[in-house]
């Protein structure tokens, strides 16, 4: 099916314009997530494939090349201050750090003894702590061989040590995105269908949550809320269920754009930070919009 845009609130204009397009840009993948853009490229993560996808324009067209094969069933990534990718992995069951010289940095895969259960999203501070959700999505039937008792958000010190749970009461974290400002965060939580904001402490730590918003699905629609981005003004773009939602920064909701598969996560990219990339099942998609994103990778 085409896209279509349902506008509850006449502020999204401003945002994504009178008419936006979503464009599909390459296709005949197995499951896309965990989009992130790097300079002049976009990287995402084919999870039951199992490698990590390179997506450029070049000269003589657009180019989808493999960054990265195993993958480790590699989900959510973002990028660090000084441009290194991290990665959530499914398969191995851990956060990782792509080195200058490409080796792998395992920042996370245990909390205290036991194994993480399938790291899925993350996001970085300013002052390098990361954030990463850990539900139980990668486990055969959601069960098999879990050990951490519970489905939570955890913090890595920005010296890459020092896992800590910042979250233990959630069903199934899942997106994360960081407020302008940096004080708050915004989890996913999937089943419920929930964005949580946190305020963040000087130290990292997180204070009581508040819901920010619910994308209730309509009936005979598929989909929860998986991953997020915001903008430079606080607006909050959000995968759910049948297409993208779109908040502002008070959690109204402005409106909706239905798109051609169910988006799973989303990332800004391009040279002014406009566009808005989405990987949705086995499509990967681009949405023009009028206000930039937040970058990420840049100190």
């Amino acid at each position: 099916m085409a896209s279509s845009v349902e506008s509850i609130h006449p502020d999204l204009v401003r945002l994504i314009g009178s008419d936006p397009q979503v464009e599909l840009l390459a296709t005949g993948f197995a499951f896309t997530e965990g989009p992130v853009w790097r300079g002049d490229h976009l990287l995402f993560s084919d999870i039951p494939s199992n490698r990590i996808v390179r997506y450029e324009m070049q000269e003589e067209g657009p180019s989808v090349t493999t960054f990265r094969y195993p993958s480790g069933n590699s989900n959510g990534q973002t990028l660090d201050s000084q441009g290194r990718l991290i990665t959530c992995e499914h398969g191995t069951r851990r956060v990782t750090r792509t080195e200058p010289d490409g080796t792998l940095t395992v920042l996370a895969s245990r909390f205290e003894t036991r194994r993480l259960s399938s790291p899925n999203d993350v996001v970085v501070r300013n002052d390098g702590t990361i954030y990463f959700t850990d539900p139980p999505y990668g486990l055969t039937n959601q069960s098999r061989d879990k050990q951490v008792p519970f489905n939570g958000v955890f913090k890595v010190a920005p010296d890459g040590t020092g896992l800590t749970a910042v979250l233990t009461d959630l069903e199934r974290p899942n997106g994360l995105a960081f407020s302008p400002d940096q004080k708050t965060l915004y989890v996913i939580d999937s089943s419920p269908r929930l964005i949580n904001a946190y305020p963040v402490s000087s130290d990292g730590s997180l204070g009581n949550g508040r819901i920010f918003a619910e994308l209730a699905a309509q009936e005979m629609e598929q989909g929860n809320p998986d991953g997020m981005k915001v903008d430079v003004e606080g607006n909050v773009y959000s995968t759910g269920p049948s297409g993208l939602w779109i908040f502002s920064p008070k959690g109204t909701l402005l409106g909706r754009i239905r798109t051609p598969e169910i988006p799973a996560n989303c990332a800004w990219g391009d040279p002014d930070w406009k566009g808005l990339y989405l990987t949705s099942r086995t499509g990967l998609y681009r949405l023009r919009v009028n206000i930039p994103g937040l970058p990420v990778g840049i100190a």
